[in-house]
């Protein structure tokens, strides 16, 4: 049978010497290798001990900021959502009810507001669409578990607590974007 392209490769069938029979120039060779792995400086970090410092751009967990009184900035109005390309948020909007403006910036707000962060991408594009600067990435790592239902970040997990003194400042991530542009 004629072969139908000219890249074929004539393979030989030669004996191996006493010296590879021996097998013990390739185990040298391999504990070389180990020895000078050895001294060197190694690539990981002791994790819960010793942190990794990240990028001043680095985008980690998510956060649902407040204004100055302590309201939600988010107005469910769905751009972050629709600007996601991993589909990972969903909202229902509902409507403020007398009584809760001091909970709610607009007469609209997300009842419901969840990231399934298995999904999420952490690409920034919620960030960019919110007219209201209600949500950013932090600096914050997003914490591994055991159980799937753990990773949808609800309300509960996302909005930043009431007191001024808790909040997450992301200007450091801010700034440095404004920098770039």
């Amino acid at each position: 049978m004629q072969p139908l392209t000219s890249r074929s490769k004539i393979v030989s069938d030669k004996e191996m010497t006493i010296k590879e029979k021996l097998y013990l120039p390739a185990i040298l060779g391999g504990m070389w290798i180990t020895l000078k792995h050895w001294f060197k400086k190694p690539a990981t970090l002791r994790y819960p001990e010793v942190e990794r410092e990240f990028a001043p751009v680095y985008r980690g967990q998510h956060v649902l900021k407040r204004d100055d009184q302590g309201r939600e900035n988010c107005t469910a109005c769905g751009l972050c959502a629709v600007a996601c390309p991993a589909e990972a948020i969903t909202m229902v909007a509902a409507e403020r009810k007398k009584g809760e403006e001091h909970l709610y910036k607009e007469e609209k707000y997300a009842a419901v507001y969840e990231i399934n962060m298995l999904r999420c991408i952490f690409c920034g594009l919620c960030e960019e669409a919110c007219p209201k600067e209600a949500i950013f990435l932090t600096d914050r790592i997003v914490h591994t578990e055991y159980e799937r239902e753990t990773f949808i970040y609800g309300k509960d997990k996302l909005v930043e607590p009431i007191e001024s003194s808790e909040r997450i400042d992301v200007t450091k991530r801010q700034k440095h974007l404004t920098e770039k542009q």
